[in-house]
């Protein structure tokens, strides 16, 4: 792009602004602002080049910052996205207006939660929804069975009816399942806005369906807001009763996030020993399938 500016530039010029608005009075705090909206300014000036959103920092929406944070969030712990999320922020609030005196939504970090979960077993998780209501019950076999997140669990639509953003994917995609289990295509709206497709074995698909809302219905889940169009569980919800049926069944929790580390893990024992794939190749269809960024964020889930 003709004129732009270099992130460090951009990220200077906004804690200058902020400062001269009486904001930032503390140097320690202008310098980690500065820094974290360098990180951002770089991540706009890559999206730009790809195609997508702004043209500049200060051009970022509230929907341009949450997809980063969740983008992000993949990347680096708690502590400093909250850091990130607070510069981005207080610059729309401050000074481009995007915020209308509201606050971004608290986004976790994927990283701390796969730092601090663990795998259940196929046994624990027919225990755990036994404990649970019959539509939180349903998320969880179908958060375990396609790897989901939480929140994916809200944005499940057939994939005939919404398409997958287009991405590269290998055709060992969904290797062994789709055939053996009868599987059925969704897809789900992950981590940075992106859109991909799931595989969902067929009787769950079957039971998913019977769920169908006639119209969809608006969930707010960690302030952001989704179409459900299935009556199950999903977000911080679902996420809560996993937690407590967890309690009750095991006795213990690692927390929701372990269905994910269930399915990493189950996946690369198919795709190397049933499906002839090297660890790199596995790893990289995982990847795939789980809306990773990263092959080495998938690393994690295999602990």
């Amino acid at each position: 792009m003709a004129g732009w500016a270099k992130a460090a530039s951009q990220a200077r010029t906004v804690v200058k602004e902020l400062q001269a608005q009486g904001e930032l009075n503390s140097v320690r705090t202008a310098g980690n602002y500065q820094t974290a909206l360098k990180q951002v300014a770089d991540w706009v000036k890559a999206e730009y080049r790809e195609g997508r959103g702004p043209g500049d920092l200060k051009s970022m929406t509230r929907a341009d910052a949450i997809q980063y944070l969740e983008q992000r969030g993949q990347e680096v712990g708690q502590s400093q996205l909250n850091m990130e999320r607070q510069a981005v922020q207080m610059m729309q609030q401050r000074l481009t207006g995007q915020l209308h005196g509201e606050r971004l939504p608290v986004v976790k970090s994927e990283l701390d939660q796969a730092l601090s979960s663990r795998a259940y077993s196929a046994w624990q998780i027919r225990e755990i929804a036994s404990h649970q209501t019959p539509h939180n019950a349903l998320a969880t076999q179908i958060a375990a069975a396609a790897g989901l997140r939480a929140h994916e669990l809200l944005t499940l639509r057939p994939a005939h009816e919404r398409p997958a953003d287009p991405r590269p994917a290998r055709d060992d995609k969904f290797a062994i399942r789709e055939q053996r289990d009868n599987g059925q295509r969704y897809t789900v709206v992950g981590k940075g806005g992106l859109c991909r497709e799931v595989l969902i074995p067929g009787y769950l698909a079957d039971r998913l369906e019977a769920t169908r809302r006639d119209e969809p219905q608006r969930v707010t889940d960690r302030g952001v807001f989704y179409q459900s169009h299935y009556a199950i569980g999903g977000g911080n919800a679902w996420s809560a009763s996993f937690t407590r049926a967890s309690g009750r069944a095991l006795e213990w929790s690692t927390g929701a996030h372990g269905v994910r580390h269930t399915y990493a893990q189950a996946r690369m024992s198919e795709l190397q020993l049933a499906a002839g794939l090297s660890y790199r190749d596995a790893l990289q269809v995982v990847s795939q399938e789980m809306g990773h960024f990263r092959e080495s964020i998938t690393e994690v889930y295999l602990r």
